[in-house]
């Protein structure tokens, strides 16, 4: 049977350091789950582990694919059942840590089938400007429109668009598949086997995180990494900061000006992405902000213990 754990929680909670540490304290390996560390580059910009925290135990899915590559919720779960699976041969457990809620979920439900593009529906919800398309959705989908960047068109135009295609609310997208695909190549997680957490910090907490690390960003040199990189997707091009950055090295915002837009993105993800856990998932709850780093170690130990998985490393 697969076996992982995952820690999940927005951004700049301190998961992917406690995950390290975590799994090398017992033997594991941790897969990534988030949207954007999957590609190689901009290090900086996706807060990539460092280099310190990847070296603690083997880290996988970060770095990977090109930036001018395309990913999606499917290819994800695709490579990570591949990985968790590489690594149960080998008789350890999986962490998986990240804040991307799709991706999670299409790890421990898997994902519907979705239904191809119509040429004629794209071509007039292109037309629609980004508050028609998000007013369309919310009447439609209302979890979807709370849950869904609304400055991302593409996302909010597909959401819709998916909407219009089945009949249904594309929130729903992301079903249960039956537990006795488990075994098969590919399946999602069985719930008897995906156990975790959801880890949050305060709000004035987490936001200071946030404002640090968006002006660490910027000491480390993060407008030069955007300055010299290359060909970029669709999807690589969604990352937060980017088009703030740009914008920045194009003279039409001031560098006060551009980190503080791309904090206030950054906490308006952070909201997003606790909204979405609090309600889609059914991981123990766990407060960061009342612990040390040491103790949350000492605390999932003991959860796994329970969960008698510890001993599966």
């Amino acid at each position: 049977m697969r076996r992982a754990f995952f820690i999940v929680g927005p951004t700049a909670t301190g998961k992917s350091e406690l995950a390290a540490d975590l799994a090398r304290e017992i033997g594991a390996e941790v897969v990534s789950a988030d949207a954007f560390q999957i590609y190689r580059g901009l290090d900086l910009l996706m807060a990539k582990p460092d280099a310190s925290t990847l070296a603690k135990v083997p880290h996988h899915l970060i770095g990977m694919i090109r930036l001018s590559e395309e990913m999606n919720a499917e290819k994800y779960r695709s490579a990570a059942t591949r990985v968790v699976d590489e690594i149960n041969s080998r008789g350890r457990l999986a962490i998986v840590v990240g804040g991307s809620g799709l991706s999670i979920k299409a790890l421990t439900h898997g994902l519907a089938p979705l239904p191809e593009a119509d040429p004629q529906l794209r071509e007039n919800l292109n037309a629609m400007s980004l508050d028609k398309l998000h007013t369309q959705l919310a009447e439609l989908d209302a979890e979807a429109a709370r849950t869904i960047d609304t400055k991302n068109r593409r996302r909010v135009a597909r959401a819709l668009e998916i909407c219009l295609l089945t009949g249904k609310p594309a929130s729903e997208v992301v079903v249960p598949r039956r537990q006795d695909d488990s075994g098969l190549p590919g399946s999602p997680i069985p719930a008897t086997a995906a156990t975790g957490v959801f880890v949050f910090r305060d709000r004035e907490e987490l936001y200071a995180r946030i404002n640090q690390r968006v002006e660490a960003m910027f000491e480390q040199g993060v407008i030069e990494e955007v300055r010299a990189a290359g060909l970029m997707g669709t999807t690589a091009s969604q990352m937060i900061g980017l088009r703030e950055i740009r914008e920045l090295l194009d003279g039409k915002m001031s560098l006060m000006q551009c980190i503080a837009e791309i904090q206030q993105a950054t906490r308006r993800y952070a909201k997003r992405q606790l909204t979405w856990f609090r309600r889609q998932t059914n991981f123990s709850p766990l407060n960061l902000s009342l612990l040390t780093h040491n103790e949350a170690r000492i605390l999932l130990r003991k959860h796994l213990e329970r969960q008698r998985i510890s001993g599966f490393a």
